[in-house]
């Protein structure tokens, strides 16, 4: 008898499901709206009857389908009880207990950045290491830890919030999450818009930025297009970005020593060039015994919390 496993990635907007096979083939992908109305009530029941037809209409039985692996947006303790999830209205819950209950299946939830993590491990750009961290630039900076294949969640599920280690005293803004000073400050796709224009501001050099930020254009993407292009405004804010991103991975380092750094979100569309600026800081300050760790791309993208969310239950 074929085997399967589903992978659920629920973000604020959509619901990503994957059906696998236990190799790591998605069989079949797709997605429904989250309805965040009404406290997100809604919201597993309407995944619940996504899966429950999609098996009807594919002849899935049950007792064929090893569990459902589910990533959501907010911190998930090993028990599968999240620990409130503000964009989506829930409190204190337990997924893996309401979900199994609805689907009568085994299911088993993670923070979505650890599952994305897992997801790459598995089958992305950390295929064939144990030790991982995998650090999303994106609007923020998220983070997913792998020791030994395994998610790192915590007490509380908020393993692996690389985003919020303290990188910078004095800093004025404020951080998305209260304080002053993190490293999605200056290492997420926001961080590298934010150093470019202090940059800016702060000097008169001819740059193609100016031009980009006149026309309301300055993008993470612009900064490193502009890298590529040899523009050196431009290379001295990666310089920067670089720094504090090569910081931050060298402080994580010490902690649980990684055998590879895999970089992913928006910023990464820059390519080897993000690799580069950030390994060279990160060797400059990271304890000798974690120096030789790898970096490379995130090679899943989007998918990378159903691949991780399947993998969850094959554990």
């Amino acid at each position: 008898m074929n085997q399967y496993c589903f992978g659920v990635d629920l973000g604020g907007t959509t619901v990503k499901i994957g059906l696998f096979d236990p190799q790591g083939s998605v069989l079949e992908k797709w997605e429904i709206p989250t309805r965040t109305d009404d406290n997100g009530n809604n919201i597993l029941p309407d995944i619940a009857a996504a899966i429950l037809g999609k098996m009807q209409e594919m002849g899935i039985t049950k007792d064929s389908v090893i569990g459902v692996g589910i990533g959501v947006p907010g911190p998930v303790d090993d028990d599968g009880v999240i620990h409130k999830a503000v964009n989506l209205g829930w409190g204190v819950m337990n997924i893996n207990e309401v979900l199994g209950g609805l689907l009568q299946m085994p299911v088993k939830a993670g923070n979505d950045a650890n599952v994305a993590a897992l997801g790459e491990m598995w089958c992305g750009g950390g295929k064939g290491y144990n030790n991982m961290v995998l650090a999303t630039l994106g609007t923020g900076v998220g983070g997913g830890i792998i020791v030994n294949g395994k998610m790192i969640t915590g007490a509380t599920g908020a393993g692996g919030e690389i985003g919020h280690i303290h990188i910078v005293d004095d800093e004025p803004d404020t951080c998305g999450c209260g304080n002053h000073g993190c490293l999605e400050q200056y290492g997420s796709a926001t961080g590298v818009v934010r150093l470019a224009s202090r940059k800016l501001a702060a000097c008169d050099d001819a740059s193609v930025l100016r031009e980009a930020q006149a026309n309301g254009e300055l993008s993470a993407k612009a900064v490193f297009d502009a890298v590529k292009a040899g523009d050196q405004l431009a290379c001295e804010v990666a310089e920067e970005f670089g720094m504090y991103l090569g910081k931050g991975l060298a402080a994580i380092a010490c902690v649980v020593n990684p055998e590879i750094f895999v970089l992913g979100g928006g910023v990464s569309k820059a390519g080897e060039i993000l690799c580069e600026y950030v390994s060279k800081y990160y060797k400059k300050y990271v304890f000798h015994g974690c120096r030789d760790a790898k970096f490379a791309l995130a090679t899943l993208g989007n998918d990378a919390g159903i691949y991780g969310a399947a993998k969850l239950v094959l554990e």
